[in-house]
């Protein structure tokens, strides 16, 4: 059971939720930086939400099925054709033995997700198949995909044909239309005419560290995404952000979502290939709920930033996770077969 890939892509990674419990050894978590769209997928083809899942950036492959597979794309929305037929996302779909599906540019966003019923059965690295280009390790090899790999899948997905008959069944197979289920809940500002994103956070461990001018810039400026975003962090620019005594700090804990401000008075955010620590003082932290949104921003699209506390933070999350159990509804009557 494999899916071999054609084209790749410029970053094509397998990733799941996270290689989580190894940060006091310096292992990075890593995973989706788009959790919510990852989930999405895996539910939409009957998987445990923490399945690996092939994660695009920008240009999506091409990937040939070795055998008959239900799959799922989600997140950023891209022109993909199965056998040169269009097929649409945020809907499970059918490949035949030898399909070929290719997947292109997104239209809007930055990262694509394809899971597969079944899941990707690459060996896990410490808990997690999640691939960690730095440390390389996990994934493939620890590193992108490349034309020629074999992604092996799990045994179960050879069942692929019954599911998909049971799916049909419910009429299970049609795309998402709630744009809540799809992206989950999201904020807006509106300034000067235009729509940004507004993402929530909470005060930082060095919250007090600035200025109020400095948590006033933070909280009602607009900041703009530099071309020096990765996996790792969303480096922004925008007004600086003052601090009472410099930004330099004793090294300590970074979780994904951490604002740290630099030297300069920027900030950058950190996604899911963070450090495990760092020397620069955290404003605020991005709450959990509003970090796919953050994911999906492409350099040069703004963003904005507003105060929250910890229990609206759980709220939001409790929000997102409604989205998904919507889902999971409509595939329940086939689960509890």
């Amino acid at each position: 059971m494999s899916i071999r890939v054609l084209t790749a892509g410029p970053l094509t990674t397998v990733q799941d939720l996270g290689r989580a419990g190894h940060a006091a050894e310096g292992y990075r978590c890593c995973g989706a930086a788009d959790p919510y769209a990852a989930r999405l997928a895996n539910l939409l083809v009957g998987n445990a939400p923490g399945a690996a899942v092939l994660e695009t950036t920008v240009q999506g492959p091409q990937l040939q099925f070795a055998h008959a597979a239900v799959f799922a794309l989600t997140g950023a929305e891209a022109p993909a054709v199965l056998d040169g037929k269009p097929v649409p996302f945020y809907a499970p779909l059918y490949a035949q033995t030898g399909s070929v599906l290719a997947v292109g540019a997104a239209q809007e966003g930055l990262r694509s997700y394809l899971a597969v019923w079944g899941g990707l059965a690459v060996p896990p690295v410490q808990g997690s198949r999640s691939t960690d280009l730095a440390c390389r390790l996990g994934g493939l090899e620890g590193r992108a995909l490349k034309a020629g790999d074999l992604l092996p899948l799990t045994e179960r997905g050879s069942l692929a044909a019954l599911w998909w008959k049971k799916i049909r069944s419910l009429r299970a197979d049609r795309p998402l239309e709630d744009a809540a289920a799809r992206r989950g809940h999201r904020l807006w500002r509106w300034t000067g005419g235009r729509q940004i994103p507004l993402l929530r956070a909470v005060p930082g461990p060095q919250w007090q560290a600035f200025t109020p001018a400095g948590q006033q810039a933070f909280t009602h400026g607009v900041y703009r995404l530099t071309s020096d975003c990765s996996r790792m962090a969303c480096k922004l620019q925008g007004p600086a952000i003052e601090t009472a005594a410099g930004a330099d700090i004793l090294s300590d804990g970074i979780v994904s979502g951490s604002v740290q401000v630099s030297g300069s008075g920027q900030p950058m955010v950190m996604l899911a290939d963070h450090q495990s620590t760092g020397g620069y003082a955290k404003i605020a932290t991005v709450i959990g709920a509003d970090l796919p949104a953050l994911a999906q921003l492409r350099p040069g699209q703004e963003v904005a930033f507003t105060l929250t506390d910890p229990a609206s933070a759980v709220a939001a999350a409790r929000a997102q996770a409604a989205c998904l159990q919507q889902v999971r509804a409509r595939l329940d009557p086939i689960r509890k077969e």
